[in-house]
């Protein structure tokens, strides 16, 4: 049985095939076509919008965007690899009318207009506000660490820089040494010379002055650690209880499609202190004066709380484990009964907790209980608390607001579970579906303008497959 035959490579059409033909209507490579052809490249903020009289013409940088837009939403992220995919992939020909920019302009592109680049995800956020596509009431907030460009290897802290610096005075006084003995070592031939011992102890001796003036450059600015390849990187805990030089990446996701509203980068391992700016952002794009947000324990944060509150977010937030453990469960705080009117605790022994000082801890006021003269004569102490002087209760002044957030989230149960379902579906699909784990930018500004398109074209795809290409090419003709 003969195979199925391909055309003959040589023989010539009497009527050459349109390139249009190759991209069927149900093509997403259209809808970019659709939609970068409609912003107003100028009120973006992107340079070189205006066609010069003189000189050599410049690339459109509609057509610059098409092109990134377009790779990040195909896994092609490296301009190089841009620029190749340029000259062969059929639908790049098409979308970019058979230009091929070459890797320098391509890359150019992306480091000169960071914040247009930014302020198109925030265009295509406003245009799915105005098709329906949020439901304008839950959000939920979450964060998650993504590689820097820079290794662990070139992160560097006090600590790390003082046991580096101890290796080399090991090394110097070594070298040293073996200078010393030199003379009654000859017929070793594995014996350095003088001038290669001399010329190692000055390479030493460099590296030795490079990690002091990161010394000096902590003690002068308050910085805790140092990274030599991204500034801006911070060394965070990243999955499987492991570390690594990233930047965390805060996204506030709507309830109805789980499109992503907006998003941040911060190089702040912590999410704490970040619930009421990412909630705010979410009000601000969907012009609502009130608004639902989920977040998990790591958005526990009783400053933030309140701003919310402040603010007319309703918060849902899980509460976090208490982090002083007792001896006995039985003794745990939660089994302290707090009195109001008399402001005291009793135990479950039936002692009370006197209120001692006010003390401030990262900003937060909590108030000290205790009665060391009971706690040093009672049979349970050791079952209550290893310190020698007696048990102590710490209470936020701010308690009854956080038990007002506690209830709510308790009886919302079905609600609060909804969280991980909407904020993980994004990240899900960015890091492990097309693998971008990682920035290929450096600088916070030009990682947050790469996390902008890992956004912008996993909001893309999702509007895609909610509405379908030519929905959104008649949206688009209509706007």
């Amino acid at each position: 049985m003969a195979y199925i035959q391909g055309e003959d490579r040589q023989q010539i059409t009497l009527f050459p095939e349109a390139i249009d033909d190759y991209i069927s209507e149900e093509n997403s490579v259209r809808v970019i076509d659709a939609y970068v052809s409609t912003l107003n490249m100028a009120e973006m903020g992107f340079l070189r919008t205006e066609s010069k009289e003189t000189g050599r013409p410049a690339y459109n940088p509609q057509d610059l965007l098409k092109l990134y837009i377009y790779g990040y939403m195909n896994r092609i992220r490296s301009s190089r690899r841009l620029e190749t995919e340029a000259g062969r992939n059929l639908e790049l020909i098409w979308l970019l009318r058979k230009l091929k920019p070459d890797f320098k302009t391509v890359a150019d592109f992306r480091k000169d207009n960071k914040e247009a680049i930014k302020n198109v995800f925030k265009n295509f956020s406003l245009l799915c506000k105005d098709w329906d596509l949020y439901s304008k009431k839950v959000v939920a907030v979450d964060g998650s660490k993504f590689r820097a460009s820079n290794s662990k290897r070139n992160n560097f802290n006090e600590k790390k820089i003082q046991r580096q610096l101890k290796y080399i005075d090991e090394k110097i006084n070594n070298y040293l040494q073996e200078l010393e003995s030199n003379d009654k070592s000859e017929a070793n031939i594995n014996i350095l010379s003088a001038e290669e011992i001399k010329q190692r102890i000055n390479e030493l001796n460099q590296r030795k002055a490079k990690y002091t003036a990161m010394q000096e450059r902590m003690a002068i600015t308050g910085e805790t650690e140092i990274s030599t390849t991204d500034p801006d990187a911070r060394l965070m805990k990243a999955n499987n209880n492991g570390v690594d030089v990233s930047y965390n990446v805060q996204t506030v996701v709507d309830q109805k499609y789980k499109l992503v509203v907006d998003t941040e980068v911060i190089n702040n391992a912590a999410d704490q202190g970040q619930l009421n700016n990412m909630a705010v952002k979410a009000k601000q794009i969907f012009k609502v004066k009130r608004i639902k947000a989920l977040g998990d324990k790591g958005y526990y944060s009783t400053n933030d709380l309140i701003k919310c509150a402040g603010n007319h977010i309703e918060t849902y937030v899980a509460k976090p484990k208490p982090s002083v453990k007792t001896p006995d469960p039985e003794f745990s705080q939660e089994h302290f009964k707090y009195d109001k009117e008399q402001n005291h605790f009793t135990c479950p022994t039936g002692q009370i907790l006197y209120a001692s000082r006010v003390r401030k801890v990262n900003e937060v006021e909590y108030q000290d209980y205790k009665n060391y003269r009971a706690c040093r004569n009672c049979k349970t102490k050791e079952h209550c608390t290893k310190s020698q002087k007696g048990r102590l209760i710490s209470r936020n002044l701010n308690q009854e607001f956080l038990d007002t957030v506690d209830k709510r989230t308790r009886e919302n149960k079905e609600l609060y579970v909804q969280r991980q379902m909407l904020v993980e579906h994004p990240f899900g699909t960015i890091k492990r579906v097309w693998g971008y784990s990682y920035f290929l930018m450096r600088g916070i500004k030009s990682v947050a303008a790469e996390n902008s398109l890992h956004f912008l074209v996993y909001n893309l795809r999702r509007v895609i497959s909610i509405l379908g290409v030519k929905e959104i090419i008649r949206k688009l003709a209509i706007a």
